[in-house]
């Protein structure tokens, strides 16, 4: 049973039409899209409702001819036939599979042994109402996939490369690295490239769930997806088009649904034990009794009162609520959360990041900007900080853009290049050993330093020349605009917020001071990192959520409960690492995962206890011959639809701080 619905609903990338739910009442198979589909699910329960009703209303009505039990039997068969004739074929075809009980098999035995014990009406009610159920919850469930599924829009189809001068309309995937790509006004940019010419406003809400148009600098990158806002832009592809932005988004939401969630694994369990044993009771629910009234003297055995009780509770026993809602609540849970530039790339972080109660940040462009400027120069003249921006100008760190943007580097040879990972680099120039990084490189390398160093606030590049200090260059992180804001709005959920930063231990206690953290560990190694998450998880018991963004925090981003990578500016093995991709820079959005985790669990655990309880109740009922054929059907349908308009709740953005998502 659990796996029909599964196919049916959690296949993000499939493009087929739903097979399971509409086929049921139309008869039709995969090969159809789903537009033709729901315009031909509805005709279908349509007719048998009208011919179920009519027949009700003659038969209350008191028409003579329609009172004879065989004219009745006919027209109860037609009605039946539209809705009938489609879930049997389901049956067998689940049955061919290896999926006997599936709940095809129990609406297809209710309604035909409610046709063999007299109850035509209840016969049809059955499969009509069943389908209609099935056809709305498929409109739900298409409405959740849309959600999703309208990421695949953002794809752009064609790009306009200028090659020897002329303009030429191509596949985004035969744009080359280094083409020169141009987009106008309004249209989607189809490759990653940085921006030629000036600066240009983009709309960047289908990558990071901003409504705010976003200035970018000539020379900095620009993503796929984008959209050029006010004027021509052009730009020179850095990657190609199936390594872009938005394929890397496209391709971890798509396998986001392969990887499910507790709840969803134990349902897969549960349904394989639940429906074969709900089977079983109900044919002990005719066998038993007929076995006592036996040997009780006096006592006949109605055999139609008591197979009328083993339908009904064939009827309620189906575990549709379950089986459709709990997927699709993480279903819809993924899709909320990439609508706000948050990637789960499985259900099941979904629902690990709703258990988490401490968050660490690391400092550097997770917290801060990660833009750095050169605020002074200690002990350094211009030809020493020239040779220092040389040395710096191959590495992609931000402190190193900052010294190449602060003083050009100088035209000497650097030889013998060598980074000391956790410290800094050394360097033969001119015949000289520099070393340039940490107090704690010149501390690995035996070279005396002023101790007062150790007491300065700040970001410092130390310098050494052939093992003598030099000097210092001093620079500034600001904290990101939103920094406060997410410590704040973790804190308000109980969450322990935690920085770890391999600057010095003054300069990470004024920072965590000004945001609010409430611990802050400097002068860290990524070993150091590494064993301050050891500890939290195996020594304190806390679930870890670790947030970072550069190649450094690779490992510490694995080991953690939840690993969490800042997608726009982290390092691709940061992103490859993490469970979870902040496509957007704003730490904020952590909190917001985590409020969406916590809300997809939560609606989870109600659907699971308010379908359980209803279907207990009314089964009893059913034993106990007080409820009838139509309150199961009702009950079964309803509790249905009812978990999947609650599970579609999380759909809704107001809770999340009333932001816009595009």
């Amino acid at each position: 049973m659990i796996h029909s619905h599964e196919h049916k609903h959690n296949d993000v990338h499939e493009e087929h039409c739903h097979s399971h739910g509409c086929s049921c009442c139309c008869g039709e198979g995969q090969n159809h899209c789903e537009t033709e589909e729901e315009e031909m699910s509805w005709w279908k329960p349509a007719l048998s409702l009208v011919l179920l009703l009519a027949g009700i209303a003659m038969s209350a009505m008191d028409i003579s001819w329609f009172q004879n039990r065989w004219v009745q039997l006919a027209w109860y068969g037609v009605a039946w036939l539209p809705t009938g004739l489609g879930v049997l074929r389901e049956a067998i075809e689940e049955a061919r599979e290896g999926e006997v009980f599936s709940e095809f098999l129990l609406m297809t035995v209710a309604s035909i042994g409610a046709f063999a014990i007299g109850e035509f009406p209840e016969a049809v009610a059955v499969m009509t109402l069943y389908c209609i159920g099935e056809a709305l919850q498929d409109r739900a469930v298409s409405r959740a996939r849309g959600n999703i599924k309208s990421l695949i829009a953002f794809r752009p189809d064609h790009a306009v490369v200028i090659r020897d001068g002329k303009h030429e309309t191509v596949d985004p995937s035969r744009v080359m690295v280094g083409d020169i790509v141009e987009v106008k006004p309004g249209e989607r940019v189809p490759i990653d490239g940085t921006l030629t010419g000036q600066a240009a406003a983009f709309d960047t809400a289908a990558l990071t769930g901003e409504s705010q148009p976003r200035v970018i600098e000539a020379g900095d990158e620009v993503l796929a997806g984008m959209i050029a806002s006010e004027s021509i832009v052009r730009l020179q592809a850095i990657r190609p088009a199936s390594e872009s932005a938005m394929t890397r988004i496209l391709h971890l939401v798509e396998e986001a649904t392969e990887r499910k969630a507790p709840a969803e694994l134990f349902i897969r369990r549960f349904a394989r034990i639940y429906t074969p044993t709900v089977v079983g009771i109900a044919v002990l629910l005719v066998v038993v009794p007929w076995l006592i009234l036996r040997v009780v003297p006096d006592v006949s055995f109605d055999l139609a009162q008591w197979l009328h009780r083993a339908l009904i509770f064939l009827v309620i026993s189906c575990p549709c609520a379950l089986v459709i809602s709990i997927p699709l609540s993480y279903f819809a849970g993924i899709g909320a959360a990439s609508r706000r530039g948050i990637l789960f790339k499985g259900s099941n972080y979904l629902d690990a990041i709703a258990q988490v109660d401490t968050v660490v940040f690391d400092k550097t462009g997770t917290l801060t900007t990660g833009q750095f400027t050169v605020s002074h120069v200690d002990g350094l003249d211009d030809s020493q900080v020239a040779v220092v921006a040389a040395i710096e100008q191959g590495s992609p760190h931000p402190i190193a853009r900052a010294i190449t943007g602060y003083h050009e580097p100088a035209q000497a040879a650097v030889t013998q290049l060598r980074n000391i990972a956790g410290y800094g680099l050394s360097a033969q120039v001119t015949g000289k050993t520099w070393l340039v990084g940490t107090t704690r490189l010149l501390e690995h390398e035996g070279v005396a330093y002023p101790t007062e160093l150790n007491d300065r606030v700040g970001t410092m590049v130390a310098v050494a020349i052939d093992g003598k200090y030099a000097g210092y260059i001093m620079l500034n992180d600001m904290p990101k605009e939103d920094a406060a804001r997410a410590v704040s709005d973790l804190n308000r959920q109980g969450i322990a917020t935690v920085m770890l930063s391999g600057d010095k231990q003054a300069l990470a206690d004024q920072v965590a001071r000004e945001l609010g953290i409430g611990k802050a560990h400097g002068d860290l190694l990524p070993q150091g990192k590494v064993e301050h998450i050891e500890r939290l998880m195996q020594e304190d018991g806390r679930q870890v959520a670790m947030v970072g963004d550069g190649i450094n925090d690779a490992p510490v981003l694995a080991m953690s409960n939840v690993g969490i990578a800042m997608g726009a500016l982290g390092s691709d093995m940061a992103i490859e690492t993490a469970d979870v991709v902040i496509q957007t820079d704003q730490p904020s959005r952590v909190a917001d995962a985590v409020t969406l985790g916590r809300r997809t669990r939560r609606i989870v655990g109600q659907n699971i206890a308010f379908a359980i309880a209803v279907k207990v109740l009314v089964m009893v009922l059913g034993v106990l011959g007080v409820a009838n054929m139509w309150q199961a059907v009702f009950a079964d349908v309803g509790v249905a639809l009812l978990c999947v308009l609650n599970s579609l709740r999380l759909m809704r953005h107001s809770f999340l701080n009333n932001r816009s998502i595009q």
